[in-house]
């Protein structure tokens, strides 16, 4: 049996000894577990990917799911997935365990998807939208939604689904239509949703919609949207199902992730679509965001786990593809000799090695994240746990981000690795780079995760999550300085946030004036600018860890592993870092080239 493309010798180092899961697991809520009892977790996780999800990866991109007669079909494999996703608590890992969940911290359960995601992406959303609609019912939804629908879709014997965008409001959800008329004890839904991942499939025997829509009379704009769960088959009293009126109209046709459905819905075509209010009316999106910080992390998870498959199967490719000769000292190629793998290339090494650092850079990031959120909820002192949240707050936009864009340069390096064999879809790595495209666009574009870091986290409480971030990063930099052979590194890593400061001080005059379309127009830029220092931190942190583990000789792994660590830090500060300068000079640049004026720019 072929396994899928995941290091988990590099996953367990993450979570376990650099980001210290130990801390989690000491907090009463998770006292039921040990890392003892996470890394058998894990095990199991790693088994059922490499036997239940990867063997159909490359079939499900063959065999998209299709609109045919009234209904999504997909993959056979997607209705066992939620089955043993249900038996095996995927979907119910996060829940307490009186509603039957297994009550993991998020770190864990990322640890979990992630080793999924590297196996078969297509797969993994299908559980991971029906534990976000569960979580909005357990969270706002009254006793009656809590009884009805969670149970069923815990079990994954009924999916779930977030509808949010319309035809005419794509991320302007203030600009919603779908309608909700009071009803008796529910309300009537009336409109349409686009791009609803995992919207229909034969996988669950229902799927349960929560669905942003507005009360008849509502105040316009976000602040008269509400959150109503709308299945598609509505429960009897007598346990039965009957339709509800919720109409699949098609099936996104994409580029990738095909096995993973997307469809058009229509809600009350008969006018007999019923939804039931959760919370209360017109907090609807303020619901939703509440959980966006699991999701964002989410996406971000996804596209270092693709990011990470695409590179291991690359690495295995240069390991036994033989291209050409080594150039001796005198610059040239002794054309007697056999030819040399490709993986002894320097340039070939490079593409690698961005890679390497891109996918376990990210794959930190989203451990880190995971543990903010973590310690944000379960910390017994309540001004720890309100320091977390603004630092989770602060990261949510870069986690999501920089995995999703810089995973697209991460694969494409991948596929240039093979040459012409890596355009091909007889290798995989195609349909890794086909497959990462969609994770910059899902849960918010890029540009709208920059304007968030920069115009409302960045200046949040008036920097204090920033100024929390700095004291985080200040301190790794302490922890580096005491080995001598990272005091180079740890003080480029300091150059860079004084760098980051007379950057915002530029920026910020703009906001102070008023100015504030000039002072978000290079919103972008500002991201890979700040993602590419958080990233370095990252680095820096596993080198540290690293070289701890050389000196002291407690390690868990080979030297050549630690070493390889090391080696990637010093790559990534050498190749990867100096691009902030390039870009600090591109958002203090006095031109303001891409405002709207009267002048005709575009011909």
């Amino acid at each position: 049996m072929k396994k899928s493309y995941v290091d988990i010798e590099t996953l367990k180092f993450l979570l376990f000894q650099v980001h210290q899961i130990k801390e989690v697991l000491s907090q009463e809520h998770f006292a039921e577990y040990d890392e003892g009892s996470i890394e058998l977790f894990l095990d199991s996780v790693k088994d059922f990917a490499d036997k239940e999800m990867f063997p159909y990866f490359k079939e499900m991109d063959e065999r998209p799911a299709h609109f045919k007669d009234g209904e999504i079909i997909v993959h056979p494999q997607i209705g066992n997935y939620m089955k043993m996703a249900g038996e095996m608590g995927f979907i119910g890992a996060p829940f307490p365990y009186d509603i039957g969940g297994l009550q993991l911290p998020s770190m864990a359960i990322n640890a979990s998807a992630f080793i999924q995601e590297t196996a078969n992406n297509h797969m993994p959303g299908y559980a991971g939208l029906t534990l976000g609609a569960a979580e909005l019912i357990v969270h706002f939804g009254n006793e009656s939604l809590n009884e009805t629908f969670v149970p069923n879709m815990i079990s994954g014997k009924w999916g779930g689904t977030m509808c949010l965008t319309e035809p005419q409001a794509g991320s302007s959800l203030s600009d919603i239509v779908t309608s909700a008329e009071p009803n008796g004890d529910c309300f009537t839904i009336h409109g349409q949703k686009i791009f609803i991942s995992g919207g229909d499939h034969q996988g669950a025997e229902n799927i349960v919609h929560l669905v942003l829509a507005r009360i008849k009379g509502a105040p316009a704009g976000t602040k008269g949207i509400s959150l109503f769960v709308v299945p598609k088959h509505r429960p009897k009293p007598d346990g039965s199902l009957e339709f509800n009126d919720v109409t699949t109209v098609a099936d996104f046709q994409k580029m990738g992730q095909k096995g993973y459905c997307t469809t058009h819905l229509f809600f009350g075509d008969k006018e007999d679509c019923k939804g039931w209010l959760v919370g209360e009316p017109n907090q609807g999106l303020k619901y939703m965001f509440m959980m966006m910080n699991g999701a964002r992390i989410a996406v971000g998870r996804g596209a270092a786990a693709i990011a990470t498959a695409a590179y291991h199967a690359a690495l295995s490719y240069a390991h036994e593809r033989p291209q050409g000769r080594e150039l001796e000292r005198t610059g040239k190629k002794d054309v007697s000799q056999e030819q040399t793998l490709i993986i002894n290339h320097p340039d070939v090494r490079r593409m690698l090695l961005v890679q390497k650092v891109v996918s376990e850079g990210a794959l930190s990031l989203v451990f880190l994240t995971s543990k903010y959120h973590d310690l944000s909820v379960s910390l017994a002192n309540e001004k720890e746990r309100a320091r977390y949240r603004l630092l989770l707050e602060l990261l949510t936009p870069v986690v999501k981000t920089y995995p999703s864009e810089m995973g697209i340069t991460a694969v494409n390096n991948g596929v240039q690795v093979l040459g012409g064999y890596g355009f091909c879809s007889d290798y995989i790595l195609q349909q890794y780079l086909r497959d990462i495209r969609i994770f910059a666009i899902y849960e918010g574009t890029t540009g709208i995760q920059s304007q968030d870091l920069l115009g409302r986290k960045i200046t949040m409480e008036n920097g204090k999550a920033l100024m929390l971030l700095s004291e985080e990063i200040q301190q790794s930099i302490k922890s580096a300085m005491t080995y001598e052979s990272l005091v180079p590194y740890a003080k480029k890593l300091g150059e860079k946030l004084a760098l980051t400061q007379s950057v915002l001080q530029f920026l910020m005059r703009f906001a102070g004036q008023g100015d504030y379309q000039r002072f978000l127009a290079d919103a972008t830029p500002f991201m890979e600018f700040f993602s590419t220092i958080i990233i370095g931190w990252q680095w820096l942190v596993i080198g540290t860890h690293a070289q701890h583990t050389l000196v002291t000789g407690a390690s868990t792994y080979s030297q050549e592993f630690y070493e390889g660590k090391i080696h990637a830090m010093k790559f990534y500060f050498t190749y990867e870092l100096p691009k902030t300068q390039g870009l600090s000079e591109i958002l203090m640049s006095p031109e303001s080239l891409t405002l709207n004026s009267d002048k005709k720019i575009f011909a």
